[in-house]
């Protein structure tokens, strides 16, 4: 029987040729567009990745993240295996398909359709039967993408099976490319088992292609399956760049471009149009998000806000970035690791330009009364000082300690400047930075103090205080008992530590708190807990949120922080201790207040 491999061509190859045309043209148009829209600097920071050790790091989380979801893997071992099994059993289908090539059929390199449809081109002969391996792992493969396949179909209708409470609601365009993504994998199996009997096969094909024998003639069904096959790779392929399946080739420009020091400085150019198009709409950061205690909240959460940027919707220009808590949660949990807060912030602050400006005249002639010369420079900030009792304690423990400490804004407070940010309002938060700042150096402390996770990560991230060290409390407690300059009586009571979110998951403080406790009593931990710890709910981040809403959101948290019983409940933020006191039938404390009642 004359070899097909001498023609190599059929008809049926043309959806999928064409489709991967279409979306080679339409990738690279992309990757131009983008690349074109970062800063100069930030064009160097890429081209300086591909020739430092950050393009080793790059490989190697494209093949972790984009191959084998190292990090959905981690969280649920299902739901990991149902995205590895498709991604990396595809990606190792097309690289043995390459392979398969390069070894029997050279002269057939670089046409664009054959690694595809190698087994309908290429009929079994000795040659070929040397490589009955790659015939075994093609099946394997193919087994293992099917098994996915599978699962993924029986998450869309019965998704707490794979750990989730709710998935993402399908766009028109989602649904055809998911279709057509579910019968690529079934119909590659039916045309590859029915032409097993002439290219090769191994054990998943070959004992089809004997079953089929027992009731139809194969040769008759060889060419239509093998269209159907290419036509639901062509309508897949068209259906992607205005799908959430755009993810597939974006994440992986998406880590590019983050491991090279790139980050997003708008909603729409450049990197962030990368972020947007990096989201698969697993719907991971529904589960996570707080709001989501009121189904009402569903269309508030990451997955939509990202989904309503990626369709230009400009009728409500801010929803639904109002009603974030900003609280990162969906950060921590989104296995591509968008930046959504960030995104969220420029969308707001694109809002934010055509409303009222406030007027900070004021800090021209404001003035603190602070001794210049003392090592410590305590800075309550505005949540604090409607929780005194957090800083009386806490100068009750610095005066054990015979620590010597000024207040900067005892007669009153000129905010850090975060709330500000976190409404979009990035240059009036500049005023107040400046002159905290100026306030700050002209003291000459070597420490600045404070009791304010919110204050913290601001003063962390956007002040430049030179030498000034920057501490939470919770990090100067656990210090001082550390080295004895505290001493400490341990009850016999129960603690649970409650995460605050900027200080947890935004400032990755963790182990200090939990220090300090243990020495004074037995921790338990939350059913959510350090990067899953859930907002109060009383996070200056929402716009938008009602007290009805929030209040449901703080007692889902009182409930996963009372899951182990404990007697008292901990936190080391004024606003989380402000938002539980007012609901939580177990005793609140902050952390200050903890450590002074047990001083010897």
């Amino acid at each position: 029987m004359k070899e097909r491999i001498i023609f190599g061509y059929d008809a049926f190859v043309l959806p999928f040729t064409i489709g991967m045309i279409f979306i080679i043209l339409y990738l690279g148009v992309g990757l131009v567009r983008i690349i074109a829209a970062l800063s100069k600097e930030d064009r160097i920071k890429l081209v300086k990745s591909f020739v430092s050790p950050t393009l080793i790091k790059t490989i190697k989380d494209i093949i972790f993240d984009c191959l084998l979801h190292v990090k959905i893997f981690k969280k649920n071992l299902l739901l990991g295996y149902m995205h590895a099994s498709i991604a990396f059993g595809w990606f190792m289908l097309i690289f043995i398909g390459h392979i398969e090539v390069m070894i029997y059929t050279p002269q057939r390199n670089g046409v664009l359709y054959y690694p595809v449809f190698f087994r309908y081109f290429v009929m079994e002969t000795q040659e070929t039967l040397r490589g009955a391996f790659f015939f075994f792992l093609m099946d394997f493969f193919l087994l293992m993408v099917l098994s996915g396949i599978g699962l993924a179909i029986y998450k869309r209708f019965k998704s707490r099976a794979l750990g989730m409470r709710r998935t993402t609601r399908l766009s028109k365009r989602d649904t055809i490319a998911l279709y057509a993504l579910w019968a690529i994998f079934p119909l590659r199996l039916l045309a590859e088992s029915f032409t097993a009997d002439i290219s090769g096969g191994s054990f998943l094909t070959k004992s089809i292609n004997h079953l089929f024998h027992n009731f139809v003639n194969n040769s008759d069904h060889i060419l239509p399956v093998w269209w159907a096959y290419s036509s639901a790779l062509g309508i897949f392929l068209f259906a992607l760049p205005f799908s959430r399946y755009m993810h597939i080739p974006t994440e992986m420009l998406l880590i590019v471009l983050r491991n090279a020091g790139i980050k997003s400085d708008n909603t729409r150019e450049g990197f962030a149009e990368t972020e947007i198009y990096s989201c698969s709409s697993c719907g991971i950061c529904i589960d996570a998000c707080p709001m989501t205690t009121q189904k009402k909240n569903l269309n508030n959460t990451t997955v939509y806000f990202l989904r309503f940027l990626r369709r230009r919707n400009k009728r409500k220009p801010i929803v639904p970035a109002d009603k974030c808590l900003m609280c990162g949660k969906c950060v921590e949990m989104c296995p591509v690791g968008i930046d959504s807060c960030r995104l969220k912030q420029f969308k707001r602050s694109d809002v934010s330009e055509n409303g009222a400006k406030a007027d900070y005249t004021y800090l021209s002639s404001y003035s603190s009364n602070v001794k210049k010369g003392s090592k410590i420079l305590y800075y309550s900030g505005c949540m604090t000082h409607l929780t005194p009792n957090i800083y009386n304690a806490l100068f009750n423990v610095l005066d054990k300690a015979n620590l010597e400490y000024e207040f900067l804004d005892k007669d009153g407070s000129i905010c850090c400047g975060r709330p500000l940010m976190l409404s979009g309002r990035k240059e009036e938060a500049k005023g107040l930075i400046e002159k905290n700042s100026m306030l700050i150096k002209e003291s000459g402390a070597d420490i600045l103090l404070v009791s304010c996770p919110i204050c913290y990560k601001m003063f962390n991230e956007e002040y430049d205080l030179g030498k000034i060290k920057l501490l939470h409390h919770t990090q100067l407690i656990d210090s001082m008992i550390a080295d004895k300059t505290l001493k400490i009586n341990k009850s016999d009571k129960s603690f649970v530590f409650h995460d605050p979110c900027e200080l947890g998951r935004g400032s990755n403080i963790y182990r200090q708190p939990r220090r300090v406790l243990t020495s004074q009593g037995r921790v338990v931990e939350a059913n959510f807990n350090k990067k899953e710890s859930i907002c109060c709910g009383g996070s200056l981040g929402s716009l938008a949120l009602s007290k009805p809403e929030r209040d449901a959101i703080t007692k889902h948290s009182i409930e996963s922080l009372t899951y182990n019983k404990p007697d008292t409940i901990v936190t080391a933020c004024p606003l989380c201790y402000k938002t539980f006191s007012q609901l939580s039938g177990t005793p609140v404390k902050d952390i200050a207040q903890v450590t002074a009642e047990n001083l010897i």
